[in-house]
């Protein structure tokens, strides 16, 4: 039978260091496993996004743009049957969202009406600011069809057309801020033509 070990602080901290190394083995080796799988999960829940926004094409070209709103950029989709252009995917975001960041993925077309948004990522609060999403409301579908030249990309709180989410203003705003920013950086860049 081994015998126990004298409890002093040379043998609790080397405990400790084994048990510390141990997990952070562990934890690396999980994360290594997990990378690529999360990762491919990400890139075709963006694809399906885009096929949802846009109408149907046969090709995508896709290009960084720099927003027109802030220093940062977004991702353009261009969607093309043919050689004709159908939509512009735009993967856009906000980060006045209730619970931080809103990804959303907007969908335009040529003439700068609303095709189609899809939710991509959201923290905002069950029940309240999820509403945003499809599958939780129709919510979204007043913004179907609708031109941003002249359907105003502001809760009717602010003066603008977008009817705000019941007890959840803060995401309806944020949600309307994401378009926003996609429908300025789409007609600053001519839809990426």
């Amino acid at each position: 039978m081994a015998g126990k070990r004298e409890s002093n602080f040379i043998n609790m901290v080397s405990t400790l260091l084994v048990v510390s190394v141990v997990s952070a083995m562990a934890l690396g080796s999980v994360y290594n496993l997990t990378k690529g799988p999360i990762e491919l999960a990400k890139q075709k829940k963006t694809e399906a996004a885009i096929k949802m926004v846009v109408p149907a094409f046969e090709r995508i070209e896709t290009m960084r743009v720099k927003s027109a709103l802030e220093a940062d950029s977004l991702v353009f989709n261009l969607a093309y049957r043919g050689d004709s252009l159908v939509g512009v995917a735009v993967n856009t975001f906000t980060k006045k969202g209730f619970g931080g960041e809103i990804k959303l993925m907007a969908g335009f077309l040529p003439d700068g009406s609303i095709y189609d948004i899809s939710v991509l990522e959201h923290k905002e609060t069950p029940g309240l600011g999820d509403k945003m999403q499809a599958s939780k409301s129709d919510w979204a579908q007043q913004f179907k069809g609708k031109n941003p030249a002249n359907f105003s990309l502001k809760v009717k709180k602010d003066g603008g057309d977008v009817d705000a989410i019941t007890a959840a203003t803060i995401s309806s705003r944020a949600y309307v801020d994401a378009v926003q920013r996609a429908y300025e950086t789409y007609l600053q860049n001519k839809g990426g033509n």
